[in-house]
């Protein structure tokens, strides 16, 4: 299974940023996959999913409104939008894949993280 976070940085409260997470064609065309985050000193929390198919798409309630995922079936890669950042934004942030994952559960398998760093 292939996952490959990409495009995390350091922007100011307010800006835009988009992750990527390219999979293979076998990972992406059978699994749900989501967005997971870890800040230094907490746990590792849900972000956002979407299904299989794009139909369904989750979020947790602290990102609610501010970001969009999304994926591609000719890239076989999904994207985290995220909007109007805010330094409590600031982690890690993991793409994840699982046949019968749905919402923040059931992920089987995880990629490197990428760092987003929002300065206040």
């Amino acid at each position: 299974v292939q996952l490959q976070a990409s495009g995390g940085g350091l922007v100011q409260a307010g800006d835009s940023l988009r992750l990527s997470c390219a999979a293979s064609r076998r990972t992406f065309s059978s699994n749900a996959l989501g967005w997971f985050r870890q800040a230094p000193g907490k746990e590792r929390e849900f972000v956002a999913a979407i299904s299989w198919s794009g139909v369904s798409t989750y979020y947790a309630d602290s990102v609610k409104g501010r970001f969009t995922i999304s994926r591609d079936s000719a890239k076989y890669t999904v994207y985290l939008q995220m909007n109007s950042l805010k330094p409590e934004d600031t982690a890690v942030y993991y793409c994840a894949a699982g046949p019968g994952a749905s919402g923040s559960y059931g992920y089987d398998y995880w990629g490197q993280g990428t760092l987003v760093t929002v300065s206040s």
